[in-house]
């Protein structure tokens, strides 16, 4: 007879028990809980993406397929899809939001060291967000437009190790700029963002804060040149300059000087003007910071390919 451990419950074992208490006694989580408690939940919605369930039925009918085996996989509660569905629907969400960080701290440690590609002793994070479709007439919350409803799924990722660090999960009409409002900016950090970030207003109170941001120029870039520096054309450099914003709305909301930095990058054959507050690393290596923004747009493919996101286990916020 075997006699060791199932699979889900060793990979449970991963998961430190005490941490996931303390969240949960943080909010009360477990308060006037019968028989199905936030832990039985956390296991059911474990069970549940790594299995490929596709509905809480589904859920249901594969767990008490397995009854006699349920108190080795770690659940004490009794498994009914609508217990599930009210604990989902009730239960405080910050439990599970909290222990995700919790997992993260000790996955960051883990890659504190491994490289990313680019000689940088800092943290590097890129910034970006997903669109995720929903039905509007089963998401009526999550109005997007007039026949369409969407999520946006904002993330902040740490090139080292590919970890997200910030995710932030948004109706679709949310503009991806107002989420700088709500990061904790780590001083000397690079945060790498596309063109869509592009307000001056915050960008400044990110520098403000002695972190480093790097994002692209836009088309109708209103600037002064005020020094330039040398560079070596072979190597995709076009201009390396110092520049103040001229813009009456711009130069008010970005008062200090910036860099700029128009690169050719040979493999796509295509032009980028870069701006930053950073003037110590290389042009090359700004070049190259950007190009590993990529990573998040990978990241976003793995998850709707391999998590059921696209479709949910239930229909409320």
């Amino acid at each position: 007879m075997f006699k060791d451990k199932l699979v889900f419950a060793q990979l449970m074992d991963f998961l430190p028990r005490h941490d996931f208490d303390k969240c949960v006694r943080r909010y009360r989580g477990n308060y006037r809980t019968r028989d199905f408690s936030c832990r039985d939940q956390f296991l059911a919605m474990a069970f549940a993406q790594l299995t490929y369930r596709e509905s809480l039925r589904d859920i249901e009918t594969c767990l008490r397929s397995v009854q006699p085996k349920l108190y080795h996989l770690g659940f004490r509660g009794h498994i009914a899809r609508s217990t599930l569905a009210d604990a989902n629907q009730k239960r405080d969400w910050r439990i599970y939001a909290d222990f995700a960080q919790t997992l993260i701290h000790r996955a960051r440690k883990l890659y504190v060291d491994e490289s990313f590609g680019v000689d940088l002793k800092g943290t590097a994070y890129a910034l970006d967000s997903t669109t995720i479709d929903l039905c509007l007439s089963l998401f009526p919350w999550a109005t997007f437009r007039r026949r369409k409803a969407a999520v946006k799924l904002h993330t902040l990722l740490d090139l080292r190790g590919n970890i997200p660090c910030f995710i932030r999960v948004s109706t679709g009409k949310m503009h991806d700029v107002n989420i700088l409002d709500e990061l904790l900016i780590e001083p000397g950090a690079f945060y790498i963002m596309d063109k869509a970030y592009l307000d001056y207003t915050r960008l400044y109170r990110l520098h403000q804060q002695t972190a480093f941001f790097l994002t692209r120029a836009k088309k109708n870039l209103n600037c002064k040149r005020l020094k330039s520096h040398s560079i070596d054309k072979a190597i995709g450099l076009r201009s390396d300059q110092t520049i103040v914003l001229m813009g009456v709305k711009s130069s008010q909301s970005y008062p200090e000087p910036l860099r700029k930095i128009h690169y050719f990058d040979v493999e796509t054959d295509r032009r980028f003007v870069f701006l930053t507050n950073n003037f110590v690393l290389p042009a090359l290596t700004i070049a190259q910071l950007y190009k590993c923004r990529w990573r998040i747009e990978l990241f976003f493919k793995w998850i709707k390919q391999h998590l059921r996101i696209k479709t949910f286990y239930g229909t409320s916020p």
